[in-house]
Parts: structure tokens; sequence; C-alpha cells
């Protein structure tokens, strides 16, 4: 008892921790010797690194922003024996960690590739639904805030449906996805503006264009 309660303190924190790692920020002064906040649109996510730095940053920060999320649902897995709910507690703390990071004063990035691991762990085909989805939309419109609203949306319906065959997945695991989601499109409601309006930027790799 005592071990499982000591676990299912420690997992969140570990997984905030995780999650708040600025990797966006650290690649950008790598490869670019520049703070990524204060270029473009100020974001630290993939996207912004791309447009700033080069598209290698940006794949880099993809890259090891996916893995930080899915090595704190993996490590909620292996210390809980597959419980869902630690999962789902360490999948949702790890966004945190990446949207409001204590490093960075709470201003973090918008979510979407720690989730993106998150969901990967938790549900591989919902997590393929949710990219298949992203690329259509910003093949079709160019917006990659647009892909990233519509596949954060579509998240928590993805895993219903996807989870197992003729099952539904846990309570934890329907509301984790749906705190998931909110707290992206939340972090997007600037771009959702800028779309309402009009004026939101569509994607390319040039330097000479605010991003996302």
């Amino acid at each position: 008892m005592f071990q499982f309660s000591l676990s299912f303190l420690l997992v969140p924190l570990v997984a905030y921790f995780l999650g708040s790692i600025p990797f966006g920020l650290v690649l950008a002064k790598l490869f670019g010797g520049t703070d990524v906040r204060k270029k473009g649109s100020g974001n630290i996510g993939a996207t912004n690194v791309a447009r700033v730095v080069s598209p290698l940053a940006g794949i880099l920060t993809l890259i090891f922003d996916v893995a930080k999320g899915a090595a704190a649902v993996l490590l909620a897995e292996r210390l809980s024996n597959d419980s869902a709910t630690s999962m789902t507690i360490a999948a949702v703390a790890a966004l945190v960690g990446h949207c409001f990071p204590v490093w960075l004063k709470f201003k973090g990035g918008k979510g979407v590739a720690t989730a993106a691991g998150v969901f990967l762990v938790l549900s591989p085909p919902a997590f393929l639904g949710a990219v298949i989805l992203f690329l259509l939309v910003v093949i079709v419109w160019r917006y990659v805030s647009l892909g990233s609203i519509s596949a954060a949306a579509a998240m928590p319906l993805l895993m219903y449906f996807l989870w197992a065959r003729h099952h539904a997945p846990p309570l934890a695991i329907t509301f984790g996805a749906m705190a998931a989601a909110l707290l992206i499109i939340y972090k997007h409601r600037g771009n959702l503006q800028r779309l309402l309006e009009g004026v939101e930027p569509k994607f390319s790799f040039s330097k000479n264009k605010d991003a996302e």
C-alpha cells in the first residue's frame, strides 16, 4: 500500500518535470544561438523552431517533445502495473508541464507534440487516426494550427472508438483525453482568433513569415 501510494504521488511529479523540459528552446540555442521565444510566434514548439532556426532543429524538437510525453506514460505504466488511472494522470501532468513549465515562468508550448507521445503509448490506433486527420487538414488548408486543433478535438472520440475492439476505454482515459483536448485548444486560442479574422499565417518553412 505504501509503495503504491508513493508511486501514485511520484509519477505525476516526475511526469510534470519530464514534460517541462523545453527542448525547443535548448535546440534553438544549440542550432541557431537564438532565443526562439523572441522570434516568430514566440512559441517553443517544433513549428516555430523549424521556421526560425532550421527544419532539422524543428524535427528534433518534435521528436524530443513526443518522446518526453511517451516516457512519462511508460514510466507510469511500469510503476503502476498498467493502471489506466496512473497512466492518465502522468499523461495530463506531462502535458501541463510542457504548456506551463516552471523553468520558463509557466509560459510553455502548445502541447501538440507532447500529447502525440502520450497518445502514442495509450492508444496507437487513436494516435494514427489523429496524425492522419492532422496531415489532411494541413495539406488541404495549410494551417498547422488548424490541424493541431482538429486532431486535439477529435482525440476523445478516437480514443473512445479505437481503444479496443468492442470495448470502450476506462473513464479515466476518456476524461484524460477530454482534458488534454481542452488544454491544447485553450493554448491555441490566439490561433483560433487569427483564423476567424483570416490573418493566421499558412504553413511555410520561410523565416520571413510569422510562425504558428
